[in-house]
């Protein structure tokens, strides 16, 4: 691991991608502790970890929500934004489209954009009603000004993240959006670990086990699950269903070409960590709209049944298998697969060209992809549900859906690291 590390900074190009995504993320880090003008950070960050939507978003904004600071809302706006305007393609063919042609995808981009900064300035006006009392006076400005000031501080916050997101994807290693998160959620670790074991609680399952006894087997069970989690993540990221295709001979000339064999891999998990962010980003839609209608009384029910507990698990389970379909289908097309290979002289064994190739390859890719979708499903609200039953709300930062996220990320930007090296002639993370 070491070597391969070493091997990675000897690759100037190489080198200079992993710095600028550090230097990002280091950036971003700094960001979430400048707190907005006029705000008094105690009484927001006990506001936030008393109310269990608020705290599921500050989760995903890396504790920069409990200090209301410039990066507070995260980037979950960028992906709200990302996420409406997919599913419009689906659903508009002008849309579709559009993103065939790049052209047509730099304007779905900045519209993508646009909405961002929409969709950032109503969650700012609904923070800022959420967090009316906390809000103090700056002498020789009006209160208004005020309330101005920390909208624009937080808009712009926003719209910094989404540049520096797509900075990551241009010019560094992976996902900018996954990276923001992964950075975040991974920022709460060690302090939910500590707090964790400072808990003072005596009760584990019934058991009264004095204080020690209670940390250690918090601690352990924390600790096992994390372990299997990930190490059943990495399994289901390798696993693939291999279609073999053969490719028919051709002579041109004096020369043949063509007569060998190769395989199309599906991955059962094809969709990797976007269904996990969707579907966080999703629950956080009903928090973000108690943001800014506070005194409706069923969105505020509907946002603390979602924020946690079996409401938020079972609507997770059904989010994360549909987004794994609809996110699949999106980036894998059967069909273009199956016209590629007939023009190529390819075809699958005992599977004709053509329209029968397209629906072979599409009834294999459904069926794979369903436990792959349950995988992640079960993984996401089994491991918070054991979290959730430690009778520790600290534990339950570091839940399934918070796992998954940082693990997936973490073996997507290995890869991309691994492609770079063989490229190079390197041993990479997975020899």
């Amino acid at each position: 691991m070491l070597k391969t590390i070493v091997n990675a900074f000897k690759v100037p190009e190489l080198r200079k991608k992993i710095l600028f995504v550090l230097g990002v993320v280091a950036l971003y880090r700094i960001g979430c502790y400048i707190p907005a003008p006029g705000v008094d950070v105690t009484l927001v960050s006990k506001t936030v970890e008393s109310n269990p939507s608020l705290a599921f978003l500050g989760l995903f904004s890396g504790g920069a929500l409990q200090r209301m600071s410039l990066f507070a809302l995260g980037v979950m706006p960028y992906i709200t934004a990302s996420i409406i305007m997919q599913l419009l393609q689906a659903a508009i063919p002008k849309l579709e489209k559009m993103s065939k042609e790049e052209a047509g995808q730099r304007r779905i981009t900045q519209i993508s954009r646009y909405m961002t900064i929409g969709i950032s300035t109503i969650e700012s006006i609904g923070l800022l009603t959420i967090f009316n009392g906390a809000l103090q006076t700056i002498p020789g400005v009006s209160v208004w000004m005020v309330r101005v000031l920390i909208v624009g501080t937080l808009v712009t916050g926003s719209v910094l993240i989404m540049w520096m997101s797509e900075l990551i994807t241009q010019k560094g290693i992976g996902n900018g959006m996954s990276m923001m998160i992964f950075a975040s959620i991974v920022s709460r670790f060690p302090l939910a670990f500590v707090q964790t074991f400072q808990s003072r609680a005596t009760q584990t399952f019934g058991m009264n086990v004095g204080i020690w006894g209670y940390r250690v087997i918090v601690t352990a069970v924390i600790v096992l699950v994390l372990l299997a989690v990930i190490a059943l993540i990495i399994y289901i990221e390798g696993g693939q269903r291999r279609i073999p295709v053969q490719y028919a001979k051709r002579i041109i000339g004096r020369r043949q070409y063509g007569g060998n064999a190769t395989y199309i891999p599906l991955k059962v998990n094809g969709a990797n960590v976007v269904p996990i962010i969707f579907a966080s980003a999703i629950l956080t839609i009903p928090s973000q709209l108690h943001a800014v209608f506070p005194k409706v009384g069923w969105l505020t029910s509907a946002a603390n049944f979602l924020g946690a507990g079996w409401g938020n698990w079972v609507i997770t389970f059904i989010l994360i298998v549909f987004f794994a379909y609809f996110y699949t289908a999106l980036v894998f097309n059967p069909v273009d697969i199956s016209d590629n290979m007939r023009k190529q002289g390819g075809f699958i064994p005992g599977i004709r060209p053509g329209s029968q190739t397209t629906k072979f390859i599409e009834t294999v890719m459904n069926r794979i992809t369903l436990p792959g979708a349950l995988f992640l499903g079960f993984i996401a609200i089994g491991s918070s549900i054991v979290m959730y039953y430690t009778k520790n709300p600290v534990a339950q930062q570091l839940g399934g859906t918070s796992i998954l996220i940082m693990v997936g990320v973490a073996l997507e930007t290995m890869q991309q690291i691994e492609a770079q090296l063989k490229m190079r002639r390197y041993d990479g993370f997975f020899e």
